[in-house]
C-alpha cells in the first residue's frame, strides 16, 4: 500500500531529517513556521533586552525591586519606556534580518556538528 512520495514514505520532509547527523541539511536556509513565529522572535527578544534596551531593562528591574507590591502602579512609566524600546527594535528590519541570520548560522552549525550552541559554549568555558 503506497500513500507516500515516490522516493519513500516520510513522516517529515526529507530536508528536515537529512544531513550528517540526521537533523537536517546544514545548507538549507528555509524556515519552518515555528521558527518564524516562535524561535526567531524569542532570539530577538533576548537580544533586544541584552543589547538594545539594556538601560531600560535595568531601570525597570531596579524600580520593580524597590517598589515590590506597588510596582505595577509606580513603575508604569519605565515599563512603557521598555515596551516602546522593544517594539521599536522588533520593527527594525535590519535587526530582524540580523537575528534571523544568526539563527540560521546556529541551526546550520548544529545540523553540521550535532552540538547545540549552549553545549558548545559550555565546552569552551571548561
Amino acid at each position: 500500500m503506497s500513500g507516500g512520495k515516490d522516493d519513500g514514505d516520510y513522516v517529515l520532509s526529507p530536508k528536515l531529517g537529512g544531513g550528517p547527523h540526521g537533523v537536517g541539511d546544514p545548507n538549507d536556509r528555509s524556515l519552518r513556521r515555528a521558527e518564524k513565529e516562535i524561535l526567531i522572535p524569542q532570539k530577538m527578544k533576548a537580544k533586544a533586552k541584552k543589547e538594545i534596551c539594556a538601560e531600560q531593562v535595568k531601570a525597570f528591574g531596579v524600580c520593580a525591586k524597590e517598589q515590590g507590591f506597588m510596582m505595577p502602579f509606580r513603575c508604569r512609566p519605565l515599563a512603557n519606556e521598555l515596551h516602546k524600546c522593544l517594539s521599536d527594535a522588533y520593527k527594525d528590519q535590519a535587526f530582524v534580518d540580523k537575528c534571523t541570520e544568526e539563527y540560521l548560522k546556529e541551526r546550520s552549525e548544529y545540523r553540521r556538528t550535532g552540538i547545540r550552541t549552549k553545549e558548545r559554549k559550555k565546552e569552551v568555558i571548561m
